[in-house]
C-alpha cells in the first residue's frame, strides 16, 4: 500500500468545500478534512505534500484531441500568432529558417501548423510557388489553425499525386480528399517515431493538469495500429500518462462493420468522433443553409457535407446495436439538419429509448437553433463543445463575423442555451487546433463574447471535468469530484486568489466568501494571470509534477 497525504492547502471538494487536506492510498482517495486532522494521520502516509496554499482539485479531462497531431504540432513550424507570425511574410520567413535550419541529408516533408490568413494584413495563405522558394524545394505542409485544409509545396503535391484528388488547387491550397492525401503524404513515420510523439502529446497534457484525453481518431489523422498503441500504452496508470478515451471514426453500414472494429481496436469507446458530417467554418466546409458571406459564388457557397442521412442512420443504427455510441464532427446548420434527420431514421428503426440510453454524442455543434437543441435533447445525445473557438474566432471583428456575417456570426456556441436546457456538456480543445489548456476553456466559457452564452465557472469547470468522464460513460467509476472513494484523478494549482462562485447566477459574480460551502476556484478575470500546475495525478500517480 502506497499513500501520499496532502496538506496545508485548498481542497476543490463538494463532499467538505472547507477542506484544506487529503488522503490517497493506493490510487483512491480515503480522507478529506482539515489540516488538525491530518496531523494525526502524517506519520502513516509515505509522502507528505505541504502545498502552502495550493489548490487540489479534480484533473480535467480533454474531451477532444488528436494526439498525433498535437504532437507534430509541438515540434513542427508555430504559425501562429503567439508565435510571433503576424503576416504571410513572417509565415515564410518561418518555413525559411525552419529549412535552412534542417541537415541536407533529410528531406522529410517540413510541416507547420496554426496559420491563419484572416489576420494578416494580406488576407491570403501562401501559395505553392511561395512555398518552394521559402523551402529550397523542400516538401511542405502547413495545416490552416482548423486543420481542415492545408498549402504545400510543388515537391510533396507531386509526390503524392495531388492534382488528381477533389479538393486540389493549383496554387497549392488542398482541401477534402486532397488534403488527405497530403496529411498521409507528410506523416510518413516509422513506428519508434510515432510512440516518442505520442509519448510527447500525453506528457504536454499533464503538464496542463489533464488527467484523461478523449482521442478522436481516423483514417484521415491516424492508423488503427496507432489508436491500439495509445490504448495500451495508456491502459495502466504506472505507466505514468493519461487516461486515454478511444474514438474511431470510421463510417458502418451493418453493425458486422461495427463489431468488426470493436475486435480490432480492443478497449474502443465509440465509433464516431471525428466521423465528418462537415468541414470547419475557416475553411468554408462547414455546410450552411446560406453561403458564406464572404466566399466567392460558385458550387460550395455554402459548404460541403460529407455525409447524408442514410449514411448517418445506417451508421447510429449500426453502433446502437453493438452496444456502443456513436459521435460525429457537426458544424453548420445544414450539417445539424442532415445530422437531424438521420437521428430520427434511427430512432423510427431502433426507438427513441435505445439511442438516448446509447448516450451518442456530437463534436463542436457550433450551430444550433431551438428546434434542434430539443431534438438532441429527446434523443439523449451528449455534446463535446470547444469554448475556445469563441474566445479566438467569435465577436464582432472575428473570422466568425467574417465568413458568417455580424448576425449568424454572433450567434455560434451557444454554450449558456445548451447547459441551461441539460444537455450534458464536455469541454475539449480539438488541439492542435486550440491548444491543450482546459483553464482557458473554462475561461472562454465564462467570459463568452456573447454575454448572454456566458455560464458560471462552477458550471464550467464541472464541464472541462467531470463532464468529460460523463461524456464518455464512465461517471459511474466517481471520477471528476474529489470525494472519498473516488479514484486519486487530480491536479495541484498555484493560482493568486481563490474565490467562490454563485452557482445560480447566468453569468459569472464572484465571492471572496466560502461560508455558503461551494468549493473556490481560480479567479478567471480576463486579465486574471492563468494557474500554474504544479502536480498532476492519475490514480494515486504522478505524471507531472513541481514538487521535486
Amino acid at each position: 500500500m502506497t499513500s501520499t497525504l496532502y496538506r496545508h492547502g485548498v481542497i476543490h471538494s463538494p463532499a467538505d468545500p472547507f477542506a484544506e487536506a487529503l488522503l490517497v492510498e493506493d490510487g483512491t482517495i480515503v480522507w478529506i478534512g482539515a489540516d488538525d486532522t491530518a496531523d494525526g494521520l502524517a506519520p502513516r502516509a509515505d509522502e507528505v505534500v505541504d502545498l502552502d496554499g495550493a489548490l487540489v482539485a479534480p484533473g480535467f479531462v480533454d474531451a477532444h484531441v488528436h494526439v498525433l497531431e498535437t504532437a507534430l504540432a509541438l515540434e513542427g513550424i508555430d504559425l501562429t500568432a503567439a508565435a510571433g507570425v503576424r503576416s504571410l511574410a513572417d509565415a515564410l520567413e518561418a518555413v525559411h529558417a525552419a529549412a535552412h535550419a534542417r541537415d541536407a541529408a533529410d528531406q522529410s516533408p517540413l510541416l507547420g501548423y496554426g496559420w491563419d490568413e484572416q489576420d494578416w494584413p494580406e488576407r491570403r495563405a501562401p501559395s505553392r510557388e511561395e512555398l518552394d522558394r521559402a523551402a529550397g524545394g523542400l516538401p511542405v505542409y502547413l495545416a490552416r489553425v482548423d486543420v481542415h485544409s492545408a498549402v504545400v509545396s510543388s515537391s510533396l503535391a507531386q509526390a503524392a499525386g495531388l492534382a488528381a484528388f477533389p479538393g486540389w488547387s493549383s496554387d497549392g491550397r488542398v482541401e477534402r480528399d486532397a488534403h488527405h492525401a497530403a496529411r498521409d503524404a507528410a506523416r510518413q513515420i516509422d513506428p519508434s517515431r510515432r510512440t516518442q510523439l505520442y509519448r510527447r502529446a500525453l506528457q504536454h497534457a499533464a503538464s496542463r493538469g489533464v488527467v484523461s484525453v478523449h482521442e478522436q481518431s481516423a483514417p484521415s489523422i491516424d492508423t488503427r495500429d496507432g489508436l491500439v498503441e495509445l490504448l495500451s500504452m495508456t491502459a495502466d496508470p504506472a505507466g505514468g500518462l493519461p487516461h486515454l478515451v478511444g474514438y474511431r471514426g470510421e463510417l458502418c453500414v451493418t453493425v458486422d462493420d461495427a463489431r468488426e472494429l470493436l475486435a480490432a481496436i480492443p478497449g474502443l469507446t465509440g465509433i464516431g468522433g471525428d466521423l465528418n458530417v462537415d468541414g470547419s467554418i475557416g475553411s468554408r466546409t462547414a455546410a450552411l443553409r446560406a453561403p458564406y458571406a464572404d466566399a466567392p459564388a460558385g458550387p460550395a457557397a455554402d459548404g460541403v457535407l460529407y455525409l447524408g442521412a442514410e449514411q448517418i442512420a445506417n451508421h447510429v443504427t449500426a453502433v446502437t446495436r453493438a452496444g456502443v455510441h456513436g459521435g460525429f464532427h457537426v458544424i453548420g446548420d445544414r450539417a445539424m439538419d442532415e445530422l437531424l434527420i438521420g437521428l430520427g431514421a434511427a430512432a423510427d428503426v431502433e426507438g427513441v429509448e435505445a439511442i438516448a440510453r446509447a448516450g451518442h454524442r456530437i463534436e463542436h455543434a457550433e450551430m444550433i437553433d431551438a428546434p434542434a437543441l430539443a431534438r438532441l435533447l429527446l434523443l439523449g445525445i451528449r455534446l463535446s463543445v470547444q469554448p475556445a473557438f469563441d474566445a479566438a474566432w467569435g465577436g464582432a471583428d472575428g473570422l466568425y463575423a467574417s465568413r458568417l456575417g455580424p448576425v449568424r456570426g454572433a450567434g455560434l456556441n451557444p454554450i449558456a442555451d445548451l447547459a441551461a436546457a441539460g444537455v450534458p456538456l464536455a469541454f475539449g480543445s480539438d488541439a492542435p487546433v486550440t491548444p491543450l489548456d482546459p483553464w482557458a476553456a473554462v475561461r472562454a466559457a465564462v467570459h463568452h463574447h456573447a454575454v448572454d452564452q456566458r455560464i458560471s465557472a462552477r458550471a464550467a469547470f464541472r464541464a472541462a471535468t467531470r463532464g468529460g468522464w460523463r461524456a464518455a460513460g464512465l461517471d459511474h467509476t466517481g471520477a471528476g469530484e474529489l470525494r472519498i472513494g473516488a479514484p486519486a484523478h487530480l491536479a495541484v494549482w498555484q493560482a493568486d486568489h481563490l474565490v467562490v462562485q454563485a452557482a445560480h447566477t447566468r453569468t459569472s459574480t464572484w465571492s471572496t466568501d466560502a461560508r455558503a460551502g461551494t468549493p473556490l476556484l481560480p479567479e478567471l478575470g480576463p486579465d486574471s494571470p492563468a494557474p500554474t500546475c504544479l502536480r498532476t495525478v492519475r490514480s494515486g500517480v504522478v505524471l507531472f509534477d513541481t514538487f521535486g
